[in-house]
């Protein structure tokens, strides 16, 4: 686990002041604005907290062409959806079942917890490029893919959000009544490069301007070219994925080692884009964290909350009670509702989420990691480097080196891809 430094490097001072320079008045209308999305985020919380997990929006595959438009704002605004029977439950049980088979068969995969292995760092097993190839999981990536848009309604250069690509991430089996700390609150995507890449920050410009309500979390500008990935970390994704998401291969339900959510990503984002630029005024610890009055404009600090820094770039976002009172994480942690094999779950690539530290089933919590990703510039060329990797078994570019797969027996090969649509999001 690599050591995070919450001190962040004294240019990172000048990037806030850059920052400010490049908008009129800025002090002025961040102010106003930070005033605004801490009133808001007051009631936002109170309503997730009170609503729980029936906040999460919930759909069937077969119904994806026929929901109606507040359906979609609703799941818009949420950020996230779970989207029920995507595939057969029989097929996905014998995916489950040949993965576990792999890794008995191959007792020197890579995971963690060392010693009972439940995370593993797999990417090429036959399960898994089965289930990024079919046919109804691609078809849902589009579905997600398509809510993202321009504003003028004009295309980008390069941009198909109707053809899907695969980006080849892990699996977890998670062991009931085993604690879990490694996934805390957390936005994956882009860590301080939400700031640092000026084609990256202007997804974030109306934020930044205080015109913080016309912010678009799915407006495609800006998206498409930005770099999420400047140093090269491993495990940092440097492709743009509409949705992060992940198949069921489990039944499991809250308390059972399932995601959590917070569901509110036009504020979240809002607040999150809006925090280094403000600190808690200098006081007694008496006063209350959650008072607007206790906040003050200051971009002295080369410091970006949440964000740290590591041996190889940064990371984060990564909010928390003492960084990001006004979230309430503690409360508006959502865990999504019960979902069954076959199940998938997808949350914007800006929303904050997590997994549950405790597992009170009775049974594994079992899913395979599968994003929604869209033909881009930007991932087609990364999709061309992530092919050779499966065609000779290696670790996908974005992750830390591992043994090679290849030498693993019962891992996937390219001839095992039947559905044409497949074989174009690999890259073939």
């Amino acid at each position: 686990m690599a050591t995070l430094d919450p001190n962040m490097p004294s240019r990172f001072a000048d990037l806030k002041r850059d920052i400010a320079a490049s908008y009129p008045d800025f002090e002025a209308h961040a102010t106003r604005a930070w005033g605004e999305i801490l009133k808001e985020l007051d009631g936002s919380t109170k309503e997730i907290i009170q609503k729980g997990t029936d906040i999460i929006p919930q759909v069937n595959f077969a119904d994806l062409s026929k929901l109606k438009p507040e359906e979609f704002e609703l799941i818009k605004k949420r950020g996230c959806v779970v989207i029920k029977d995507v595939v057969d439950d029989t097929e996905v049980e014998s995916w489950k079942a040949s993965l576990k088979e792999f890794v008995k068969a191959n007792p020197d995969v890579p995971g963690f917890p060392e010693g009972d292995k439940q995370f593993f760092h797999l990417y090429w097993t036959k399960a898994q490029v089965l289930a990024r190839a079919h046919p109804n999981v691609l078809n849902a990536s589009v579905w997600l893919n398509e809510l993202y848009h321009r504003d003028d309604g004009s295309r980008l250069e390069g941009v198909d959000l109707k053809t899907p690509l695969t980006y080849a991430d892990r699996f977890r089996i998670r062991h009931p009544g085993v604690q879990w700390d490694a996934h805390p609150p957390h936005v994956d995507g882009g860590s301080i490069e939400r700031w640092e890449d000026e084609t990256f920050r202007t997804c974030f410009a109306d934020i930044l301007s205080g015109n913080w309500r016309k912010h678009d979390p799915y407006d495609l500008e800006g998206r498409v070219n930005a770099r999420s990935s400047l140093y090269k970390r491993p495990n940092q994704a440097s492709v743009f994925r509409t949705f992060q998401g992940w198949l069921a291969l489990s039944e499991t339900a809250p308390h059972q080692g399932t995601l959590k959510l917070f569901p509110d990503v036009l504020l979240s984002n809002a607040y999150t884009i809006l925090r280094p630029f403000f600190r808690p005024r200098a006081a007694s610890v008496a006063c209350d964290p959650l008072d607007p009055q206790n906040w003050e404009y200051d971009i002295s600090s080369p410091d970006f909350p949440g964000i740290y820094k590591t041996d190889r770039g940064f990371t984060g976002p990564r909010p928390n009670l003492q960084s990001h009172p006004h979230l309430r994480l503690d409360e508006t942690m959502i865990s999504v509702p019960k979902v069954h094999p076959g199940d998938m779950v997808f949350w914007h690539c800006d929303l904050v989420h997590s997994v549950e530290s405790e597992h009170t089933g009775q049974d594994d919590s079992a899913v395979m990691y599968i994003p929604a990703v869209p033909l881009t510039p930007q991932n087609r060329d990364y999709v061309e480097k992530q092919r050779e990797t499966f065609v000779q078994g290696l670790t996908p570019p974005d992750f830390p080196t591992a043994s090679p797969e290849a030498l693993y027996t019962g891992i996937g090969k390219a001839e095992d891809i039947a559905n044409p649509l497949g074989k174009v999001a690999m890259g073939f």
